[in-house]
């Protein structure tokens, strides 16, 4: 459907230029994430790091991409004073873009799954939005356009949108911030960027930077059990499709989204949901603090690459990110009886994490549950 352009003109072009200044000025409040460093025993000769993305101001990861949508949103001429906002999401990306609504004082309203936490929930309506909650995840698209149509708004479309809407040459991007916390370390370019993938958007940015400025720097995907990305990945086909969504929130896709870009990534590592549970919990006992569930996504497909590594005799370093923090799962990933129902206790899969962090020695049920591709691949699989 084609985008609704507001005329440049009058007060409409005044009240743009307000909205670039405001979202600039809360660029220049905001300082940088922090890199810290995690060290691990059993990998003496593999660093890693964890990109500490939830000390944004809305939390998470997503606030970079909300503020790169906004903008891109803006200077399109998509947005009108007064006009409604409507996301798609499973709720970071909706927190984030409902703080820029607000900013911006535009109404704005998250289309999500019937599961999303209701910590995050809370946090789009603290920010002042309205969550509009649908059973079937696959119509997060079409009902986030049918409302927009109806609001006379615009849907912002993330998952079309990331990969373009993100300046990935500089602009402190991501990628160029860890590059730049990375300068005084042992291992000043790391070998692996990993992040796992929700829209595609962050890793398409990883990949393209380290191709920009030629940096002998592999970008890993990390990919949901109930998510399309992988098999994509390894098949290009581009209908793919499955009928329920993803079990750890904020990434996984149904189907395979625009800003997933598999030519700019160089290894795959498909994550069992439970080992990524498991993964979340101990490393929330390593750092003092908990973290979220694609957080320990992340660390299973780093465990891949720092194996690899390992077995290949390679010392490096090893950048992944830590998305979002765990107080917006206390209801559900970090419930005991949640857990049990949704068939994710993980008592045993963590203990295996947490062998396998200080020993170099990977569990092999976790080595047999996931799925590598790329750089990655392990033979047979």
């Amino acid at each position: 459907m084609k985008k609704p352009t507001v005329s440049a003109g009058g007060s409409d072009r005044s009240w743009l230029l307000a909205a670039i200044g405001r979202i600039e000025a809360d660029f220049q409040r905001s300082s940088d994430t922090h890199l810290i460093p995690l060290r691990l025993a059993g990998f003496a000769g593999v660093d890693l790091y964890l990109k500490d993305e939830s000390s944004h101001p809305t939390g998470s990861l997503k606030h970079r991409l909300a503020r790169s949508l906004f903008l891109y949103a803006l200077c399109n001429g998509w947005l009108r004073q007064g006009g409604t906002v409507v996301e798609a999401s499973s709720g970071s990306t909706a927190i984030s873009e409902a703080y820029f609504a607000r900013l911006l004082g535009l109404p704005f309203v998250a289309v999500m799954p019937m599961g999303t936490s209701p910590e995050k929930v809370a946090a789009i309506e603290f920010q002042g939005g309205r969550c509009h909650l649908i059973d079937d995840p696959m119509r997060i698209y079409g009902e986030s356009q049918r409302l927009a149509d109806e609001l006379g708004g615009h849907y912002m479309d993330q998952f079309t949108y990331a990969e373009r809407a993100t300046d990935w040459r500089s602009n402190n991007n991501i990628a160029e911030s860890i590059f730049e916390q990375m300068r005084l370390e042992r291992h000043p370019v790391p070998s692996w960027l990993v992040s796992s993938a929700g829209t595609g958007g962050t890793v398409a940015t990883l990949g393209r930077y380290v191709r920009y400025r030629a940096r002998d720097t592999r970008v890993c995907a990390a990919d949901a059990e109930l998510s399309v990305f992988f098999d994509h990945y390894l098949n290009r086909q581009p209908d793919l499709c499955l009928h329920q969504g993803s079990r750890i929130e904020g990434i996984g896709r149904p189907r395979v989204e625009a800003s997933f870009l598999p030519q700019v990534i160089d290894g795959m590592v498909k994550v069992p949901d439970v080992w990524s549970v498991a993964a979340m919990h101990e490393l929330s006992a390593l750092v003092g603090r908990r973290v979220g569930p694609s957080t320990g996504t992340n660390l299973v497909a780093a465990l891949a690459c720092m194996d690899q590594m390992r077995a290949a005799g390679v010392v490096g370093s090893v950048v992944t990110l830590l998305c979002d923090a765990g107080e917006r799962y206390a209801n559900t990933y970090y419930d005991d009886q949640w857990l049990q129902r949704a068939g994710l206790a993980c008592d045993d899969q963590r203990a295996a994490v947490a062998a396998s962090l200080a020993e170099a020695e990977l569990a092999a049920e976790l080595v047999a549950g996931w799925r590598t591709a790329g750089d990655l691949a392990i033979a047979g699989q």
